[in-house]
């Protein structure tokens, strides 16, 4: 079964033109079945490419999962059409009554600053504390992976001396973990970020467990023991040309950015990137979606 998403969202014709199976809002309601609900707060400022992103991951799956789109009411977004927001994002005062088998915190452009620092931390704060009782699984990604050890467990984050970017290899720690089943002895992430967190500090909370490292990209994945929060310090959502845009667009401001490493052929951005990435991230995406959300979560959603 597909995914379920609004018939009007951009991300369903591309998704559609992909050849991936996207459900009409129509032909679902006909299904006799209760489908998974997934919040995703879409911290981003390219929304739509971040919603399209995290739906193709997530679409590729025998369940049936109806999704609905969070924004922050304390952030005004200055790269998305308040129009687009209007029809397909909702607030938190519309939604904190309702229950959610599993929800997405995505990254933010903002881990140069201090977590206070953000504009709407404090609503992210009562987002993430709500979580505990309102959502039966939670993803975290990149800054919100940070943001999320930093808020549940106090595990601070780091700058580091120059921007991590680029696609890096990482291993398996937890090999017999059902998040990481069907997954190589080496596995490819990209990333993008100027912050870290160090392994010492998150093994020092008994209740966490490092599931994925990497030599060059630190830890990746970390989660809690009941499996209620998952953090991942990296972006195996990512487009192929994701990075390569990021990189470009730093070009023609003049900054000092260093090629992504172990992304273009040769490092030669003339080139198109090799894609090394993109089996490992389906598969982490719909392996946390069945085995840590589908697999146990209650029936009855208001069991949550």
């Amino acid at each position: 079964m597909p995914i379920r998403i609004q018939d009007s969202l951009p991300a369903t014709s591309i998704l559609e033109h992909e050849n991936i199976f996207v459900m009409t809002e129509f032909r679902a309601f006909h299904q006799d079945i209760r489908p998974l609900k997934l919040l995703i707060l879409n911290l981003m400022p390219t929304k739509i490419i971040t919603e399209t992103q995290l739906l193709r991951k997530l679409s590729n799956s025998p369940l049936q999962v109806e999704v609905e789109l969070l924004h922050t009411s304390s952030h005004i977004s200055q790269n998305t059409d308040a129009d687009h927001l209007s029809s397909f994002y909702t607030t938190f005062s519309q939604i904190k009554d309702r229950k959610y088998d599993g929800m997405i915190i995505t990254g933010a452009p903002v881990e140069n600053l201090d977590f206070t620092d953000v504009d709407y931390w404090d609503e992210l704060c009562q987002i993430m504390e709500w979580s505990k009782t309102h959502v039966h699984s939670t993803l975290h990604i990149c800054w919100g992976a940070q943001a999320g050890l930093f808020y549940h467990y106090n595990v601070p984050k780091y700058t580091l001396d120059k921007k991590l970017f680029g696609v890096f290899p990482h291993k398996v720690l937890k090999v017999q973990s059902p998040l990481f089943r069907g997954f190589d002895d080496v596995f490819y992430v990209p990333h993008s970020r100027y912050t870290e967190n160090h392994l010492e500090d998150i093994q020092q909370h008994p209740e966490l467990e490092v599931m994925a490292v990497s030599e060059q990209a630190g830890v990746f994945a970390v989660k809690s023991r009941d499996n209620r929060h998952f953090f991942i310090t990296g972006h195996p959502e990512y487009d192929p040309d994701t990075l390569g845009k990021e990189y470009f667009r730093d070009v023609d401001r003049g900054l000092n950015i260093d090629v992504p490493a172990n992304y273009f052929p040769n490092d030669d951005p003339t080139q198109p990137p090799l894609v090394r990435w993109r089996s490992a991230a389906q598969l982490f995406y719909i392996n946390w979606l069945n085995y840590y959300v589908y697999q146990t979560t209650p029936y009855d959603i208001r069991e949550i």
